[in-house]
């Protein structure tokens, strides 16, 4: 037996006759809704609604890079004086060096190590590295020397040539550029890992009259260390750039010779954007000398493709390289910090355009 839902007991007293009339009450509701639904339809007259969002084009926003910070980190170096392997210079700016980088970052290591120069004593060295983002894969590689010469074997007087120098342009200037460069990461972090490595015991190859019969390993002896014993295990970067006497007035940065051969691509990628920021008198095509300085062992040992900004001069008194290259005038006053400014902002372009 079924029991009809109409149970005059359970509805009000007419309920029964509308439900029944229920066809017209359902033309009713139907009318009143399309009413009010065809407006938005996108009739005459109406607005049709895009639901399509636009894709918007995020500018990257460049850090400026400081010239007046960067050559006080210059000479904050040079005040220590010459900062030779041994010396009581040498330990002081050291400490001062982890001391700034730990205000920029909590990730600095200092690799101790040991290394034979070319007269067979030991040296003690220490390698300074910051890094930025440790946890990216995609990381870039920049270096410097911190460490200064201890002969002034290039000086026009034979009698200073056994004088420690300042190294303010060879050593101190990229690590000054490389220090402001950090300062700038610590307030806007880039979208990419990057690594700052300071190296030791670059520059304690053999006085000039000693050289015949030398190897380019008496050079780059922290580099040599770091690219056979990274600060991390299976330490890679995608590539690595170098920076070597960076300070000079007019400096020119030619195409050094194993930049080109070890990492063409990362060459024309920082001479493009230096063009680009009107700096193509610096960083100019022609092709320079090839150069054993650190970054031929970061390519050689550490397999990452690394190029050398290195200021040479075909019409210097002294060589190809800066006039005052190994001589005790490389000092402080012979800093420009107009140049600073360019590599330092090239540098930056290329971090935050990654």
């Amino acid at each position: 037996m079924k029991t009809s839902l109409w149970n005059t007991k359970a509805f009000p007293a007419g309920a029964k006759q509308a439900a029944e009339r229920k066809p017209d009450f359902l033309l009713v509701v139907l009318a009143l809704l399309a009413a009010f639904i065809l407006p938005a339809c996108g009739g005459n007259g109406s607005k049709t609604v895009n639901t399509t969002q636009k894709m918007k084009t995020v500018e990257v926003k460049v850090p400026e890079f400081n010239a007046d910070s960067a050559f006080y980190f210059v000479k904050k170096q040079t005040d220590f004086g010459p900062r030779v392997p041994g010396t009581e210079a040498h330990a002081e700016c050291a400490a001062w060096l982890v001391a700034t980088l730990k205000r920029f970052t909590p990730e600095v290591t200092v690799q101790d190590f040991k290394a034979r120069v070319y007269d067979n004593r030991i040296f003690e060295g220490q390698n300074i590295i910051a890094s930025f983002k440790p946890e990216f894969q995609r990381r870039i590689f920049l270096s410097s020397h911190w460490d200064s010469r201890p002969y002034a074997d290039h000086d026009p007087d034979p009698s200073k040539h056994n004088t420690p120098i300042d190294g303010a342009n060879d050593g101190a200037s990229g690590t000054g550029v490389l220090l402001e460069i950090a300062r700038q990461m610590s307030m806007q972090l880039p979208n990419v890992g990057v690594d700052i490595v300071l190296f030791d015991l670059e520059d304690y190859g053999p006085p000039q009259d000693k050289q015949a019969g030398q190897n380019a390993e008496n050079w780059g002896l922290g580099s040599q260390y770091w690219a056979k014993n990274p600060h991390t295990f299976h330490y890679s970067a995608n590539y690595g750039i170098l920076l070597d006497m960076v300070g000079a007035a007019d400096a020119q940065f030619p195409r050094e010779g194993y930049s080109v051969y070890y990492a063409s691509d990362v060459v024309d990628k920082v001479w493009s954007i230096a063009r680009s920021l009107g700096y193509g008198d610096y960083f100019t095509d022609k092709t320079g000398g090839y150069i054993t300085d650190d970054h031929y062992f970061v390519n050689t040992l550490a397999d990452i493709p690394t190029i050398d900004i290195i200021h040479m001069d075909e019409s210097s008194s002294n060589g190809s390289f800066y006039e005052y290259w190994h001589t005790v005038n490389d000092n402080i006053q012979h800093i420009d910090p107009s140049t600073l400014k360019v590599v330092g902002q090239t540098l930056l372009t290329v971090i935050y355009k990654e």
